[in-house]
């Protein structure tokens, strides 16, 4: 399972677990422990984090296991680095082990396919795994879409051919919306996303670790196509607390038995989100006023149409992301119009121009407060620096979006 840090800060690198024991598969559940904390070598990540994640790169930086060495306390034990690539070291016992793969690039899915090859060398050799990572870290990443196969060779088995295809757009992997939906209604889901967009604080409150790691997780998704920037803690540990009383943006989960310590703290516009109740126990006030009323009701009307029983998880995810999705389509897909090139190939984002082109006041009282959190900066930034727009998901619902007007534009002067 991964680990899911998001470009939640503009370093952080990603990773992906998977734990192992000696005898049968194990997958490990929701993240909710500091692994990620533990195999992290800043200087190394920050040196190989890149800006824009095109084809061509290494798949991962380093692949470690890190198994449970008890302390010499002899009350607890501590995670410690048993085996690294492409360093190796030492021989360390056998111990239960998790496989961490630290990459700047969240496509979850084929990180799990990487796994599931170390997992089948696991049951043979150590040994086995090593020649596997060094053919994997010589070849070039693929591109969004595109697919790299490698040939891989396994005693008693001859050799294999692996193909690894990079997902065109994977805003949607890794993320349940079950839970959210279990625990909130529409009109709530809205509200939290209407704080999220701009930037607010958000406490969810649960019994359970992994309904507050899915329902965070899938509430920072709802955000597609920006990426949460500031603190997003899915499950806070006693010891961080202190943490929703900052004045600086979050987004953080706290287990139900700390709700007396929350209540207390000094905390001024916070949504504090109860999944048991499904209620907020606070609140700005100003939640529904936050997004244009108009679409507002496109999206409750888009949510509203049902989720049949028959419907997978994949679908489900459509179903629920899709009018959000719609909604930045709707306010600031046209962004790449107003990007302003220079010789060199620098982009200049025109925004007083981007935001006027809305024919709308009530989206463009909006999108002149979106245009000023760190959400928008962001994503701004990377399309200046890049001189195409990226493929992906967003873009082609922009794409249709335009040709959907296009087509309308010839029945209205038809009516008049």
């Amino acid at each position: 399972m991964p680990y899911r840090p998001k470009k939640m800060e503009r370093q952080v690198v990603g990773g992906i677990l998977r734990r192992f024991r000696r005898l049968p598969r194990h997958r490990a559940g929701p993240p909710q422990d500091n692994l990620g904390e533990v195999v992290k070598e800043p200087e190394r990540a920050q040196e190989h984090c890149l800006p824009k994640f095109a084809g061509g790169q290494h798949f991962f930086e380093y692949l470690l296991v890190v198994s449970l060495k008890k302390k010499p306390s002899g009350d607890n034990y501590e995670p410690t680095i048993t085996y690294q690539f492409p360093k190796p070291a030492g021989r360390g016992p056998r111990l239960p082990k998790v496989y961490c793969i630290i990459s700047c690039i969240g496509c979850f899915g084929l990180f799990s396919k990487i796994l599931d090859e170390v997992e089948k060398r696991h049951q043979i050799s150590m040994a086995v795994i090593y020649p596997f990572m060094q053919g994997l870290r010589e070849a070039a990443f693929p591109a969004p879409g595109k697919t790299v196969t490698l040939k891989s060779f396994i005693p008693d088995s001859g050799t294999e051919f692996i193909s690894l295809t990079r997902p065109l757009d994977s805003h949607l992997e890794h993320v349940d919306f079950t839970s959210l939906l279990r625990c909130l209604n529409f009109e709530q889901i809205l509200q939290i996303f209407a704080s999220a967009v701009l930037e607010r604080r958000i406490i969810f409150l649960a019994e359970g670790l992994s309904i507050l790691s899915q329902c965070i997780h899938a509430a920072a998704a709802l955000l597609y196509p920006f990426s949460w920037a500031h603190t997003y803690i899915p499950v806070v540990p006693e010891s961080l607390l202190g943490t929703v009383c900052c004045p600086t943006p979050f987004i953080v989960g706290v287990q139900m038995r700390f709700r007396q310590e929350v209540m207390e703290s000094p905390m001024e516009e916070v949504l504090l989100v109860n999944l048991c109740e499904g209620t907020f126990l606070m609140s700005v006030g100003d939640e529904k006023d936050i997004l244009p009323p108009k679409l507002q009701d496109d999206i409750l009307e888009s949510l509203g149409q049902g989720i049949k029983g028959s419907q997978n998880s994949e679908q489900i995810n459509e179903h629920v992301s899709g009018p959000f999705v719609q909604f930045f389509v709707k306010t600031v897909g046209h962004y790449a119009s107003y990007i302003k090139r220079e010789a060199n190939g620098q982009g200049c984002f025109q925004e007083r121009a981007f935001y006027k082109a809305l024919t709308s006041k009530a989206n463009r009282r909006f999108v002149k407060k979106f245009v000023k959190t760190q959400l928008f900066s962001l994503f701004i930034q990377e399309a200046e620096k890049s001189k195409n727009p990226p493929a992906g998901y967003f873009q082609q619902k922009i794409l249709e979006y335009e040709e959907q007007k296009k087509q309308k534009k010839p029945k209205e002067k038809t009516v008049k």
